[in-house]
């Protein structure tokens, strides 16, 4: 039985034998893909990109990279840092990049293709702090860390783990082993790691390789974890975000390329220009990874939108990020990369500005043809705040996307015309024989929406869909079993936190 059908058992709901199979594991997005611009706009925006990276340039302060980039053809000026990557190098970069690829789990069962129509959900990542209706907003723990962990390995609507939350009772130095041994023990999905120096990343490799029975080659063919690469916006890459970008290069592993670019603040206000910055720093992120390792997996990321001008704060679910959404996915196509987007809100609390801004985001995205959206379930606050409740609230609205993407069913009896026939005018549907052989496996069941009437829902305690939730997530990790881990492997993985914490662990760079 699956992960999601054990789910609607816990919220009350009966299963039966002709219940139908649910598996949301293996998305494809089946919708129209949107755009935002004609296609010589989209090329004149790749072109001015190419432009800005070519005249203008991109300050990178990590002498490692320089050196790369400088080895690879590019101009690079050690006065000020910056390098002018020609196009040439750029369109290199681009025809060694693949496509689609596929990012392994602990079983085939977890895994994930990136690319083509493929589609893949990611929940909450790198807040500081974690809320939820018993305890408010605090300080995110390790315990909160492995909370959210349980409830997106729970979930099969979510296909990889996140940063979720910081650990922030556990120091830096060794945080990462806490945190990648929670998601290896806890999870068969494709684990994140951070960029937070090369020493902390060769640890988590380590570990995926001790925890997955690989050597170094092997590690290296199988792409199994990835990372996120933020640009500094505009036009500068620092020293860990370089490092990561020729760490996860060097040993095979994926990097999401995502220029933090905010209309207004820190690149242009008009949408175009913001999307030509993104644009430019991306392929120069991209094409560092390339000249580190041809053919190895990277994504063109994005997360364009604009700020309240009264304020200077981020706003989300804006027409502004809906079209930033529909422009970042064609020039993805534009360059064949898989493309990862968002469903991000600016609200302070699971209710219904939060709903509505990360719905009209998340449209954004799965229409504008996104392959990984992150953030797609408990991300309040614009990226401050992970919510527990939110998180239940969000996986309700990526069931019924997943339920979209399904294909309606074909047949002349899916037409019903004898049912039609069969029901008198003026009468119902209800109990007609065409009903009663499809009425368990017609509709999607909802997870936290109460479709009772009002004297009912007052009859059941008058819950909002917030507190519903609550208890939702309170049951689910209360009954989490993990998955088995051998336990040779979970003892080696053991031994190496041990030794590498009396080691003194491994300071971020």
């Amino acid at each position: 039985m699956s992960r999601r059908r054990k789910s609607r058992r816990h919220h009350g709901v009966a299963d039966t034998a002709h219940r139908r199979a649910v598996d949301y594991r293996h998305l494809r997005n089946t919708l129209r893909r949107q755009t935002a611009f004609s296609d010589d706009r989209i090329e004149a925006i790749h072109e001015t990109a190419l432009r800005v990276n070519e005249e203008l340039g991109i300050r990178v302060l990590n002498a490692e990279a320089r050196k790369l980039y400088r080895e690879a053809g590019a101009s690079v000026d050690e006065s000020d840092q910056m390098v002018r990557i020609d196009r040439g190098l750029v369109a290199d970069a681009l025809a060694s990049a693949p496509a689609e690829f596929t990012l392994h789990g602990a079983d085939p069962e977890v895994d994930v293709t990136l690319g083509g129509d493929h589609i893949a959900f990611v929940s909450v990542g790198g807040a500081p702090h974690v809320s939820d209706l018993d305890g408010g907003k605090r300080p995110g723990t390790l315990e909160d860390t492995r909370n959210i962990i349980r409830l997106a390995e729970h979930f099969d609507v979510i296909h990889l783990q996140s940063p979720n939350v910081e650990s922030q009772d556990v120091p830096v130095h060794l945080r990462h082993y806490r945190v990648t041994d929670s998601q290896l023990s806890l999870s068969r999905k494709v684990p994140f790691v951070y960029a937070r120096g090369s020493g902390q990343v060769a640890d988590a490799f380590e570990m995926m390789r001790i925890a997955r029975g690989l050597d170094e080659s092997e590690f290296a063919a199988r792409p199994s974890c990835y990372t996120v690469i933020n640009t500094n916006s505009p036009r500068q890459l620092d020293v860990p975000m370089c490092q990561g970008i020729i760490d996860f290069a060097r040993a095979g592993q994926m990097s999401v390329i995502t220029p933090f670019t905010l209309a207004g603040a820190m690149a242009p206000v008009t949408m175009p220009g913001a999307l030509v910055l993104q644009h430019a720093e991306a392929l120069a992120g991209i094409a560092l990874a390339q000249i580190v390792r041809p053919g190895v997996p990277v994504m063109y990321g994005s997360f364009t939108s604009n700020v309240d001008m009264k304020s200077g704060s981020p706003a989300f679910g804006t027409p502004e990020f809906v079209r930033a959404a529909f422009g970042a996915g064609q020039l993805a196509r534009h360059i064949g990369l898989p493309w990862r987007g968002s469903a991000a809100t600016a609200s302070n609390a699971p209710e219904e500005q939060a709903v509505y801004e990360f719905l009209m985001s998340a449209w954004g995205s799965v229409l504008g043809g996104v392959h990984m959206m992150i953030h797609a379930a408990g991300w309040l606050e614009g990226g401050l705040t992970a919510s527990l409740e939110k998180f239940i609230l969000d996986i309700e609205m990526l069931q019924t996307f997943a339920e979209i993407f399904a294909p309606l069913a074909s047949g002349d009896s899916e037409l019903a015309f004898d049912a039609i026939a069969s029901v008198d005018p003026g009468g119902h549907f209800f109990g007609c024989e065409h009903t009663m052989q499809r009425y368990q496996t017609a509709f999607y069941e909802p997870l936290v929406s109460d479709w009772s009437n009002f004297g009912q829902w007052t009859e059941n305690g008058g819950l909002t869909a917030t507190q519903r939730a609550n208890g939702i997530w309170k049951r689910i990790l209360q009954e989490f079993e993990p998955p088995p881990l051998d336990p040779a492997r979970r003892e080696a993985l053991d031994a190496f936190i041990a030794r590498r914490s009396a080691e003194g662990g491994a300071p971020v760079d």
